[in-house]
Parts: C-alpha cells; sequence; structure tokens
C-alpha cells in the first residue's frame, strides 16, 4: 500500500520545541494529530586551546558576521575564556533585525555600530561591500566552517572562518521504541543523528520530510526515501507541506 493511504497519526520534528505559540500546534489541532518535538543534535563549545589550534586572532578583525544565536554566544564566550576585552571600534553585521537584537545580552547596543540583512547571509552581503576596508571574523561550527559559501567567496571580502562551537549528533536512545508517521528533517546532520544512532533503521512505512537541496541530498545519498519536500512552489514552507500531505493522506484513508 503506497504511503499517502496511510493516515498521519503521529508526527516528530527533529528540532527543539519553538518558544512560544508556535504554527505546528494549530497544524495539530486542525488535523488533530500528535506532534513532537527532540533535537536530533545539539552545540556543544570548544575550549580556549581548540580555538588557538585555528591561529587566528580574533583583535585583528574589525567586524564581525553573525548568522545565529549560538554563533553570537560561542563569540563572546570565546572572548571571555581568552580573556579579551571587546574593542569600542568593532563593528556588527547580523543577518536579521532578531539576532542584532540579541546583542543586547553582550553589549551596550546603542553605542555600537551594527548593521543587518533581511533574514539570510547573501542579502547582508551588500551591506558588508559597503565596508570593505574592514576585516571580518565569521564565528561558526565546526559544520559551516568546512562548508562552502559561493556568495561570501564571490563578495571581494576580506573574512576568515573561525570555528567557535561544533555541532554533534544527540542520544536518541529513548526513541529506540517509538515509531512515528512522519519524521520531519531541515538538515544533513539530522539524518546523520538518526543513522547513527539506529544503523539499523528501516523505513518501511515511515515517512520522511526534507527540507532543502542539501537535507535532500543526504536523504538520497543514504538510501533513503522522501516522501514531503519543502520548499516548493505550492509548499514553500514545511509547515506548508506538511498540512498538503496531511490533508490528501488522512482524506483518502477516510473514503
Amino acid at each position: 500500500m503506497p504511503t499517502q493511504n496511510k493516515k498521519v497519526k503521529t508526527i516528530l520534528i527533529s528540532q527543539p520545541e519553538p518558544e512560544g505559540k508556535s504554527p505546528y500546534i494549530s497544524l495539530a489541532k486542525k488535523h488533530k494529530v500528535k506532534i513532537d518535538f527532540k533535537p536530533f543534535m545539539h552545540v556543544s563549545e570548544i575550549t580556549a586551546m581548540e580555538f588557538k589550534e585555528q591561529k587566528i586572532s580574533i583583535l585583528n578583525h574589525d567586524a564581525v558576521i553573525f548568522t545565529s544565536k549560538n554563533a553570537m554566544d560561542h563569540y563572546f564566550g570565546m572572548m571571555e575564556k581568552l580573556r579579551l576585552r571587546i574593542p569600542d571600534f568593532i563593528k556588527y553585521f547580523c543577518v536579521s533585525e532578531v539576532i542584532a537584537h540579541y546583542l543586547q545580552n553582550f553589549i551596550t547596543y546603542r553605542k555600537r555600530k551594527i548593521f543587518t540583512g533581511e533574514q539570510s547571509l547573501a542579502s547582508l552581503i551588500p551591506v558588508m561591500q559597503k565596508h570593505k576596508e574592514s576585516k571580518f571574523i565569521f564565528p561558526c561550527s565546526d559544520l559551516l566552517k568546512n562548508k562552502k559559501n559561493i556568495a561570501l567567496e564571490e563578495s571581494g571580502l576580506n573574512y576568515t572562518k573561525a570555528q567557535m562551537y561544533k555541532v554533534c549528533c544527540s542520544d536518541l536512545s529513548d526513541l529506540s521504541d517509538v515509531k512515528y508517521d512522519i519524521l520531519v528533517f531541515f538538515s544533513p546532520t539530522g539524518i546523520k543523528s538518526l543513522l547513527e544512532n539506529f544503523p539499523e533503521f528501516e523505513q518501511n512505512d515511515t515517512r520522511l520530510a526534507v527540507f532543502g537541496p542539501t537535507t535532500v541530498k543526504s536523504v538520497e545519498d543514504n538510501g533513503l526515501r522522501i516522501d514531503i519536500e519543502a520548499p516548493s512552489k505550492k509548499a514553500p514552507s514545511m509547515l506548508m507541506a506538511l498540512d498538503q500531505y496531511i490533508k490528501v493522506a488522512n482524506k483518502r484513508v477516510r473514503k
């Protein structure tokens, strides 16, 4: 029987439960399904010695690129570990207003030079190019440091990727006897964590919902089946993709 003819009752999203009111709660109520959240990976700090092995001088850079709250936490955390004072002249380039406001946890916001993009690094690059004389440091995880960013490489900017933290697979042993109709993934690391925790994983009737081309590639490279994919023209978000799939699958079952 095709998987889309099987009713969806349970969904596991491989991320932490969102703070505040989540649109997934509305989705669960709409279709009368159970939605759980479980982070398949977690962030871990690196030691000052591990950072020093990269031979990067933080204070040789007068501008910082922030793409996440994690990066910010670990950048300022590393400054503290190395006992470095944050210079007043540092310029901060943040991918969004939300990330920029998070700076208030570390610096006197109104006294600093802060620039924002529109939710993506690509949107931030034109802003950064107005400061071509600057030397940028890009705090990131081990995954991002080893991943090429074509837009940044072609920008002509003087930047250094600096690993400030690492992404690790979480222990999912508590899920060993739990079955879900749909597993939702947003990154290749989530797929890696699934297979590291359950090396004998057999997909069978479990449907995989995947977001983004790199996640799609990871699923395909591991010989798994993609049942729900986003973004697409009909479903630009994972929420919409799940909504559309459940509507069809559960309607067919009722028939």
